[in-house]
């Protein structure tokens, strides 16, 4: 059987990637009676020399998808899971270093959180119920992710967090803007600011002669200046309490160099209570899920060139 020719055509392949996304591994950690959870939602692409399969479906350079799913599983077990970040630079160092044909892996991470569930004294426990160090509760607060790109000689980390709420319920103003004959919205010197925070940071490690970064200090470390820049900052716009955020994370964080933020405006509207005979003194509030404003900037490191793309969706 004759492998088919490439097609006599003007169309040309460009970008191209492959790989099994969504791959979802908990890894158990037993310390003794004392039990840890690391909870991962792990997507692998791998590009490289791959033209003859787009165009003649030649599978001699492809290692299949499922196989790049079961790596993820035998890594979690052969080298265990201590950050999101550490378990990505595993893997995407084991495709680029195993397999000559692919040139880079990307490795794009969810990690959802547990927290421990503190039980009763002993005496209370039900009978035969050992001392609970297993036991969890899902959070419901962000989803930690990270976003791993290796070559073969230099690394790309982007880490970062969604879906995390958070509100000022005064220490906010909103005026003096511009108004023209579709103006309805009224100055406000006493608001709720509210916004579902999702951003990136980018770690300025890219080889392995530089010390790594601590990945778990770190988040946590990103997050308590995020949260605290937010809440101590009296805002006057929800751009300044963007500034705010990432500035504090780049002056305190030495490790990271650039951080973009998509902060969707979570309006929150007085209600009108006067055909009620009743007086909304800042107290009773609409809170509209949609139309919002969106308020997305990158803050940089002086000196430094932006690398985390604009639109986060695609990160």
């Amino acid at each position: 059987m004759t492998t088919p020719s490439r097609p006599a055509r003007p169309a040309v392949l460009a970008q191209n990637q492959y790989g099994k996304a969504e791959n979802r591994v908990v890894r158990i950690t037993r310390d003794g009676a004392t039990h840890h959870i690391k909870d991962l939602n792990v997507s692998v692409a791998l590009s490289g020399d791959m033209d003859e399969v787009h165009y003649s479906g030649s599978n001699a350079n492809v290692l299949p998808t499922d196989t790049t799913k079961n790596t993820v599983y035998a890594f979690a077990k052969e080298h265990g899971i201590e950050s999101a970040e550490q378990f990505g630079i595993h893997l995407a160092r084991h495709f680029v270093t195993s397999q000559e044909p692919i040139r880079t892996a990307r490795i794009r991470i969810e990690e959802y959180s547990w927290e421990r569930i503190e039980t009763s004294e002993a005496t209370s426990r039900p009978t035969g119920a050992d001392e609970a160090r297993h036991s969890f509760a899902r959070k419901g607060q962000e989803t930690r992710v990270t976003q791993i790109t290796y070559d073969g000689s230099s690394w790309e980390v982007v880490s970062g967090l969604k879906d995390l709420v958070v509100m000022n319920s005064t220490n906010s103003e909103f005026w003096g803007y511009v108004k023209d004959k579709y103006t309805t919205l009224k100055e406000a010197y006493d608001r709720i600011l509210a916004t579902e925070v999702s951003s990136r940071w980018r770690f300025n490690w890219t080889d392995d002669e530089q010390r790594m970064p601590d990945w778990e200090e770190s988040y946590e470390q990103v997050r308590r200046h995020l949260l605290q820049a937010f809440a101590e900052t009296y805002s006057l716009s929800l751009q300044q309490s963007l500034y705010q955020m990432g500035s504090r994370i780049i002056d305190n964080r030495g490790e990271i160099d650039e951080v973009r933020f998509s902060l969707p405006n979570k309006h929150h509207f007085l209600v009108d209570l006067e055909p009620f005979g009743l007086k909304n003194d800042n107290e009773v509030y609409l809170a509209a899920d949609r139309p919002y404003g969106l308020i997305e900037a990158t803050v940089l490191r002086d000196g430094c060139e932006a690398r985390i793309p604009v639109d986060l969706t695609n990160l």
